[in-house]
């Protein structure tokens, strides 16, 4: 297991497996002169590899046969900005459901593009003195008739906000959804989205590749001024690859696929995450001297941001200081949040969360 624990949101940390056999696959290849970095796109090695992880992350979500699986670059700001290039067509418009940073960020580049229907789903209620935040049920979505699509994001990474209930409106919507922060983290009804995409680094692989999955008939239907390496039509007709992939990316990535599978599955994977969240947000709640400010029915599984509940000058870059002497790196809040946050994706493991709350009972038993 790795000394350093790396809560960072992203680039998160790999599987201390999956690490260990890219260097060992490097150092191997290394000796015949060329490694999966030298080599070209096109060659039947790296084919090879390409169709393996498209496959297997198929196997891992269950990607139905009418669906194409795209691996691009840009990460979740470029489709910010290709879904409405991609969907919108003639009518628009489109849904756009805010529940935090992230789904406001891709208001403002869907805005280029169209008219979003935007439809503020944040409620922020009161428990004994304190505001947490929630998120409306999706049946209480105002969505507009005349939309090209529902667009939301599912885990907020900043807020530590997620929506766990199913996108199921009561008439049809071709639904689109971010999935960068928690794709991978559970099993998802993908029959029941239009595209769902997201960046890689955090529980794919490393930065540099974003994975786009469509449904075929969303194909086809990209404005005519739409970058080709953004229209999707063009990146399935070439398997994504319009122009190089970035390759290395790809690579470690169909690790983390194997990995995934030789763990179980989604469901084993669900059930780790279920264990980590609980004993982190259990320290939490357990222990006045923290607050996690989120409605426990819309709490991350991915994300946890917490903050000290006394305004004690220095205090927050004592503990962040503390923590990482103890090997507990990347727990400073975002730069447009407060705080600390600790990310708990599928790369950490149990041992990494119990290290961190450890730490934070006896920090707050000292400094409380």
């Amino acid at each position: 297991m790795p000394l350093i624990y790396n809560f960072s949101a992203g680039p998160a940390m790999l599987p201390a497996e999956v690490v260990f056999q890219a260097e060992q696959e490097l150092a191997e290849r290394k000796k015949k002169g060329i490694s999966v970095m030298e080599i070209s796109h096109r060659s039947e090695f790296f084919q090879k590899i390409a169709k393996e992880s498209e496959q297997d992350l198929k196997d891992l979500l269950n990607i139905p046969s009418n669906y194409k699986v795209l691996f691009c670059q840009g990460g979740a700001r470029g489709q910010f900005a290709a879904v409405p290039m991609n969907l919108l067509g003639e009518k628009k418009t489109a849904d756009y459901i805010t529940g935090g940073y992230w789904s406001k960020s891709a208001i403002l580049e869907a805005k280029k593009y169209g008219v979003p229907n935007i439809i503020d789903a944040s409620v922020r209620k009161p428990i004994s003195g304190v505001f947490f935040q929630s998120i409306k049920p999706i049946s209480e979505w105002q969505l507009s008739e005349d939309a090209a699509y529902v667009h939301y994001c599912p885990n907020e990474t900043i807020e530590g906000i997620a929506i766990h209930a199913p996108p199921i409106f009561s008439h049809h919507k071709d639904v689109v959804a971010d999935f960068s922060s928690s794709i991978l983290s559970c099993p998802i009804d993908v029959d029941r989205y239009g595209v769902i995409y997201a960046g890689a680094q955090k529980n794919i692989g490393p930065a540099g590749l974003t994975v786009v999955i469509v449904r075929d008939d969303l194909l086809g239907k990209a404005h005519q001024h739409t970058p080709s390496i953004l229209n999707y039509q063009v990146l399935a007709d070439t398997q994504s690859m319009f122009n190089t992939p970035p390759t290395f990316a790809w690579y470690l990535s169909g690790l983390v696929f194997k990995w995934l599978k030789d763990q179980g599955g989604l469901i084993e994977i669900q059930k780790r995450n279920r264990e980590k969240a609980q004993l982190l947000y259990s320290t939490i709640d357990e222990n006045e001297f923290y607050l996690n400010q989120v409605a426990p029915t819309h709490r991350s599984l991915m994300n946890v941001p917490f903050s000290l509940s006394t305004s004690t000058p220095g205090l927050d870059e004592l503990f962040l200081s503390e923590a990482k002497k103890r090997g507990l790196e990347g727990l400073k809040g975002h730069r447009a949040a407060t705080g600390m946050r600790a990310s708990i994706y599928n790369a950490m493991p149990v041992e990494g969360v119990q290290k961190l709350t450890e730490f934070m009972v006896e920090f707050a038993r000292r400094y409380g």
